[in-house]
């Protein structure tokens, strides 16, 4: 695989359910540092923090990555890497990998896999990971965000309710339900066209980025995906969960 990639790292202070979450201590470690070293094992020609923390700055420079200062409007991830792109003055064509900044075991091979999606599709299609959901407790939980996609494995919808309804309630729905992991691929391109459109109502209802690009009718390719991030932390009681686990490491 080519390591024609950038990945960045969206992370703000002000998170709402769980402020300075980026600077948690996990071991010894702040929370951002454990996600940039996740980044440091990948094919990515350099890893970028998009923030607007000088702290949050401040310790990704120490820990190797490159520091970008950003507004604190942003509404979502993208939003700050649009402008980061615009800052670093990447071309056109650049690959670009958002990985979430509150993903402390997020896979390297995860990360490559989004970034070879981008290099294998169209320049303004994004990428992101889906895989199977295993139980109906699963799919009831509005914490996990369930994707449809059609026949060639582009998304038609994401949701925190469970989809798609089955008339005929059997285990079934199972099949065509995929749990969406929250990493993101895209070229430059698409990212400044993602950073002109406006933001959508359902985008709004859902409180899920992604659906600003259906809703003006952007393309999502879902890659179905088996490594996955052990947890992500956003609350409390994710964060000592996190801890727990890299006291064992």
């Amino acid at each position: 695989m080519s390591n024609h990639f950038h990945i960045i790292i969206p992370s703000r202070y002000a998170s709402t359910r769980l402020p300075g979450k980026a600077l948690a201590d996990i071991s010894g470690k702040p929370m951002i540092q454990r996600v940039i070293e996740q980044c440091q094992q990948t094919n990515s020609d350099s890893i970028i923090v998009a923030t607007d923390d000088e702290r949050i700055s401040s310790v990704a420079n120490k820990s190797g990555a490159v520091s970008v200062m950003t507004s604190n409007q942003h509404r979502s991830g993208t939003e700050r890497i649009a402008e980061a792109v615009r800052i670093m003055g990447f071309q056109d064509q650049e690959v670009i990998v958002n990985v979430q900044g509150d993903e402390p075991s997020i896979p390297p091979v995860l990360i490559n896999q989004i970034a070879q999606s981008v290099s294998n599709s169209g320049h303004r299609v994004m990428s992101t990971a889906v895989t199977s959901i295993q139980s109906e407790l699963e799919m009831s939980e509005s914490s996990v965000v369930k994707a449809v996609v059609n026949a060639e494995g582009y998304a038609l919808y994401f949701s925190r309710a469970p989809i798609p309804f089955y008339r005929n309630k059997t285990e079934q729905v199972l099949t065509y339900a995929k749990r969406h992991i929250g990493i993101y691929g895209y070229r430059t391109e698409f990212i400044r066209d993602y950073s002109e459109m406006a933001p959508s109502p359902l985008e709004e209802l859902e409180q899920l980025e992604q659906l600003r690009v259906l809703w003006h009718g952007g393309m999502i390719k879902c890659v179905e995906v088996d490594t996955l991030p052990l947890f992500g932390v956003d609350t409390e009681q994710d964060l000592q969960t996190t801890r727990r686990y890299f006291a064992l490491q």
